[in-house]
């Protein structure tokens, strides 16, 4: 029989056995869970599962453009207006809308437009993605996500038109909705004449090199006020969308740009017992690794999270495209974004 201090021993080694099981659900749960004893941060970690898949097909669509499909197994669904993260050869990591079929779990289709004075992930892809070769992938994510409304105006400017053509095609038979298309020159515009063969006369294509820009006024004259607006394309075109319908929904692929916290500030980071400048022409993140050179990052545009920190004290400019409102309360994309005043505090 048991004595009590074997069974107060079975006890407290159950109790401590219980704790760090909980522990370990709380931290897998909550990957930047305050935890100031731990020796490394718990920030700057990949935030999606990562995917090996086959590159099987790669066609050229339009000037300038190619078309990848990648092959799996039992792939992840996604909606309309979800993207995908590619880690490329060189381990670049890039963001590209989904513009297969949903259905399709066997398969992922993204295409990208080559930007030769870019910062070279458009150029990899256009030379050293092949057939037979695998990539990385995270994700499906989406925060472009097509809502129910009464009516719908799309805006596309080029490769922009690739997160909107899965929501043309999904769009419930008799919706109301038009879609202008804009790009350099017909020749330049994927998926065109599946668009229109999607639109008809409910789609108007602007070839710049034919009429100009696009009159954005006239567009926007007569939408309705519950009409869902997207808008995907150039950072002038969503600017001046913006501007003529602040409720536009915008998906983008570089940095917000702001005015705000574009001024040099300081930057501590606690556990390091340092106190950096950050100039203004400088991110966080350059600054940071001046002084922790292994710092964690990817993108540097503010997309896959590997550079997420914990942010103690200080207000943030936030000028990502991933957090969520409760991440961005405490933690920030040291990649784009910057202190709102003069300092802030991380967790590094």
């Amino acid at each position: 029989m048991p004595t009590p201090k074997l069974k107060t021993a079975v006890l407290v080694a159950g109790a401590a056995l219980l704790a760090r099981r909980a522990l370990r659900r709380r931290i897998q749960a909550s990957p930047l869970w305050p935890m100031p004893a731990l020796e490394e941060p718990v920030s700057g970690r990949p935030r999606t599962r990562a995917l090996r898949l086959l590159v099987t097909a790669r066609e050229e669509i339009a000037d300038g453009v190619v078309r990848l499909r990648l092959e799996g197994h039992d792939l992840p669904r996604w909606e309309p207006g979800a993207h995908l993260d590619l880690v490329l050869p060189s381990g670049l990591v890039r963001q590209y809308s989904l513009c297969g079929d949903p259905e399709d779990t066997s398969s992922y289709t993204v295409a990208t437009r080559l930007v030769p004075d870019g910062r070279g992930g458009s150029r990899e892809v256009h030379e050293q993605v092949r057939e037979g070769i695998e990539l990385e992938v995270r994700g499906p994510r989406n925060r472009f996500p097509l809502v129910e409304a009464e009516s719908y105006v799309f805006v596309a400017g080029g490769i922009g038109i690739t997160p909107i053509l899965p929501m043309l095609r999904a769009l419930p038979e008799g919706s109301e909705w038009r879609l202008l298309y804009g790009g350099r020159t017909r020749a330049s515009m994927p998926f065109l004449e599946e668009v229109v063969k999607i639109g008809g006369d409910r789609v108007s294509v602007v070839a710049e090199d034919e009429e100009g820009l696009p009159d954005l006024d006239a567009l926007f004259a007569d939408v309705p006020g519950d009409a869902a607006v997207y808008c995907c394309g150039p950072e002038g075109l969503m600017a001046a969308v913006e501007e003529r319908f602040p409720e536009v929904r915008l998906e983008r692929f570089a940095p917000r740009t702001g005015a705000d916290g574009d001024g040099a500030f300081e930057v501590e980071l606690r556990r390091s017992g340092v106190t950096l400048t950050v100039p203004a022409d400088r991110s966080v993140l350059a600054a940071v690794r001046d002084e922790l050179p292994d710092t964690a990052y990817s993108c540097e545009q503010g997309f896959c999270g590997t550079c997420q920190q914990r942010v103690l004290e200080g207000e943030v400019d936030h000028r990502d495209e991933l957090l969520t409102d409760a991440e961005r309360h405490d933690s920030m994309l040291i990649c784009v974004s910057r202190a709102r005043g003069e300092r802030i505090v991380l967790d590094m």
